[in-house]
């Protein structure tokens, strides 16, 4: 298992993975209501069979290098998480996602976590765009797409169903150019 430092302040980020199930749903739990602000994910992880079936999907897509699930690690507790939804290796793309519990917002930590996450997409893996679906009410996430540097593409009206509301979904991306020359 390996640990990247996110900073002086003591966030790690690792993967995570079906033998976590436990802390995972119990994160779940923490953040349960905040998150489901805008994704489906705390309704579908409520036990710890579904919690190790979420993280089982995702342990099977680095086994085919269709996607990654990292947690987000501050003080020793699993506070949010950042994932590849998709990655198509073949055609160079990915979408990027993320959430945290409430006591983790503000702090910066998916941002940095994502600068990780797409250093190594376009460095190791030669994906050569990145993508951030949000829904446009998400105000933080479009300011973690902002912050990274992306381009907001366009909007797909009322494309997302979610708690019997349409939600309009703003499409940002990166390029690999783009990132590289963003880079210090």
């Amino acid at each position: 298992m390996y640990a990247i430092p996110l900073g002086e302040d003591g966030a790690e980020l690792r993967p995570l993975e079906p033998w976590q199930a436990e802390e995972f749903l119990a994160h779940m739990d923490r953040g349960r209501e905040y998150v489901a602000r805008y994704i489906s994910l705390p309704t579908l992880v409520t036990d710890l069979d579904s919690a190790r079936a979420f993280l089982q999907s995702y342990a099977d897509k680095t086994a085919t290098d269709t996607g990654r699930l990292c947690g987000i690690w501050a003080g020793g507790k699993l506070v949010g998480s950042v994932i590849f939804r998709t990655m198509n290796i073949a055609q160079g793309t990915a979408e990027a996602g993320c959430w945290l519990e409430p006591s983790a917002a503000g702090k910066g930590l998916v941002t940095r976590a994502v600068r990780v996450l797409i250093d190594w997409a376009v460095e190791e893996r030669g994906v050569h765009r990145v993508e951030w679906v949000v829904a446009s009410g998400n105000e933080a996430s479009i300011a973690v797409a902002r912050r990274l540097g992306m381009s907001r593409d366009g909007v797909r009206r009322e494309s997302y169903l979610y708690r019997g509301v349409r939600h309009d979904m703003e499409i940002w991306s990166i390029l690999a150019p783009q990132w590289r020359a963003a880079r210090p």
